[in-house]
């Protein structure tokens, strides 16, 4: 007994664990010390269990080892403590059913019965009690309470077959029972020490029986092999529970990798840029991440998984493609196109890819299959900015080899312009001054979305003040009176919305847009709309809108592009700068034609993630 049983470690390597000595019994197994902690937590080595929507694939003989029920060595030791219920009743009944019969033992062994019948049954309910009690506290038994167990049963039957007269009932088989439940629970010395103690009471019993006249070569020999199996049994137990022991200890650790992996692909999956559908082959959507929410609604988020594919009629088509890819087996590895028609009348154009699950056997069909989908815009656009990014570095260079030419180009033209006297002369110099400037701009907006170096990691700004701050100065700028005559309506939040953006580059961002907006706005009170509200969990929204003509179709899908204007002087790097800086921090930009109710129907919105705001960084005021 003075050897330590080894602790329990969580996430031992596989060396480290052929190393460690093989535990001789259950609870030496799960490193117990001074107590059993008999507690549902401690299946796992960290205390959790796998949550529920990181097991809705699993099997049903995996729910039934990661759900909420007991460990092995409670089921165990529970089992042990009805058995004993089950003999003392068993026991009582027959004493009584014996006594009804007039051919009851004597007086002792019913006492005996009774007491033994009433302990057992009050050992059960006190266990039943702290095991289920309030607050779901852990069971904690004490090694001196489950060797009284052993003990109080090996004292009860070896008295019983002390007591009880010759020819009658045997109570020798049912020492089994203490010696079993300490070859399960205790440690192999302790396990041998009981057989050992069961084996002298029998010798004992062998040599009293001699005593009064029997057999002593005969009655030594039948309580030795009776010993030597009560030997057998307390060593074959205790390997056994070992084994299941280590079995379990094993299933944990690969539990625990499982419930981390779970994790983590679900982490990986909601991250995705590609939307992400699991559904089997009813239709029924087990996982969804929110980017394939967000595709299949015309307007936020479809409600989270499961749901049936067949429960929305703009569904059809994509219900339609899963029934047809599990008739077929296959799909074709590029993906085919669907169209989803929304009640609203928007149409989406949804490249979808399918790949299927493992397969059972060489000729059955898989139970669930995995659908991508990509909008056909976010496809032509990714094509496009690859192609972008190719041009942007060559434009990038040549802008910047640009830059000494033009400046020899102004310097030569300031002193031609000291020259000239006549206006002809002054008017040539003033084109030649206003196109450098020109070209000067064009080649800062390259130089500035140009890729460079790491950028340092953008401050948490508030928003509210920053747009009220622009807003203000931009009107001031485009001489807009400040009362309800204004082309211009703010709507701002009343509390701080805080997000990580380059003050300078977000103001060049907003004031483009405005500038967009009144240019092709009509020019009446409130024709231009700034808008600044927190959307959703995380999100931040910055709306701004104009009354002016529709943008058409044709003109729409090419406003973010490089060189793109509708305007003759126009540069077309506005809003594709406005892009490139957006993202550049982690946010979106785009437009969309609001509803025939809203007056502003052009919407330039951007989506900024929301940071907590540092209380002790400076803040923007609105200069009155």
């Amino acid at each position: 007994m003075s050897r330590r049983i080894p602790q329990r470690r969580p996430a031992k390597q596989p060396a480290a664990a052929a190393e460690r000595p093989a535990p001789e019994s259950w609870f030496a197994a799960l490193g117990v010390e001074q107590d059993t902690q008999i507690d549902e937590e401690s299946r796992y080595n960290d205390g959790s269990t796998l949550p529920s929507e990181d097991s809705r694939f699993l099997t049903r003989h995996a729910r039934r080892l990661l759900g909420p029920g007991m460990p092995s060595f409670q089921r165990i030791f529970r089992a042990f403590l009805g058995a004993r219920v089950v003999v003392g009743l068993l026991l009582l009944g027959t004493q009584l059913a014996s006594a009804g019969l007039g051919t009851g033992a004597p007086w002792p062994v019913l006492a005996g019965c009774v007491v033994y019948a009433g302990l057992t049954l009050a050992t059960w309910f006190v266990y039943r009690r702290r095991a289920g009690g309030a607050g779901g506290s852990p069971l904690r038994l004490s090694r001196t309470q489950w060797l009284a167990t052993v003990v109080l049963d090996v004292a009860a039957f070896g008295t019983l077959h002390l007591i009880a007269p010759r020819g009658g009932l045997n109570f020798v088989p049912l020492l089994v029972l203490p010696v079993l439940m300490a070859g399960v629970l205790t440690r192999r010395q302790t396990a041998l020490a009981v057989a050992a103690t069961v084996t002298l009471m029998l010798l004992g019993e062998a040599w009293r029986e001699a005593t009064r006249g029997g057999d002593l070569g005969v009655l030594m020999t039948q309580a030795g092999l009776v010993a030597s199996g009560f030997f057998v049994i307390a060593i074959l137990a205790g390997e056994l529970a070992g084994r299941l022991a280590r079995e379990e200890l094993a299933a944990r650790g690969s539990l625990e990798l499982a419930r981390q992996q779970a994790q983590l692909n679900r982490l990986v999956i909601d991250e995705l840029h590609h939307g992400v559908l699991v559904v089997d082959r009813r239709g029924k959507v087990r996982a969804a991440n929110p980017a394939a929410r967000r595709i299949i609604s015309d307007s936020g988020l479809a409600r989270p998984a499961p749901f049936p594919l067949q429960s929305q009629p703009v569904w059809e088509p994509l219900a339609q493609a899963v029934r047809r890819a599990f008739a077929e087996g296959q799909w074709p590895q590029a993906g085919r196109e669907i169209h989803l028609i929304f009640d609203s009348g928007l149409e989406r154009v949804l490249r979808v890819r399918m790949r299927f699950t493992r397969r059972r056997d060489p000729d059955s069909s898989e139970e669930l299959c995995v659908l991508f989908l990509e909008d056909e815009r976010d496809v032509q656009a990714r094509v496009r900015q690859e192609k972008l990014a190719a041009m942007g570095r060559i434009s990038a260079g040549i802008a910047h080899e640009i830059r000494n030419p033009l400046a020899a180009i102004s310097q030569a033209n300031a002193l031609l312009a000291e020259d000239a006297v006549t206006p002809a002369q002054r008017q040539l110099t003033q084109m030649v001054s206003d196109n450098v400037e020109r070209l000067k701009r064009i080649v800062d907006d390259v130089m500035e979305v140009a890729p460079g170096g790491p950028a340092a990691t953008p401050p948490v700004v508030d928003l509210t003040a920053l747009v009220a701050t622009v807003c203000s100065e931009w009107s001031r700028t485009a001489r807009l009176p400040q009362d309800e005559r204004s082309a211009l309506r703010l709507e701002l939040p009343a509390q701080p919305l805080g997000s990580r953006f380059e003050p300078d580059h977000l103001r060049r961002v907003l004031v483009n847009l405005l500038d967009n907006a009144y240019r092709h706005a009509s020019g009446r009170p409130g024709c231009v709309e700034v808008h600044l509200y927190p959307d959703g969990e995380g999100v931040v929204t910055l709306s701004v809108a104009s009354d002016g003509a529709p943008i058409p179709p044709e003109v729409e899908r090419y406003l973010f592009e490089p060189f793109f204007s509708t305007r003759s002087r126009g540069t077309g790097l506005g809003l594709y700068i406005c892009k490139e800086l957006c993202e550049r921090y982690g946010a979106t930009i785009d437009y969309r034609l609001r509803g025939a109710h809203h007056v502003a129907r052009n919407e330039f919105y951007l989506v900024m993630r929301r940071e907590a705001l540092d209380t002790g960084a400076p803040t923007l005021h609105l200069d009155t």
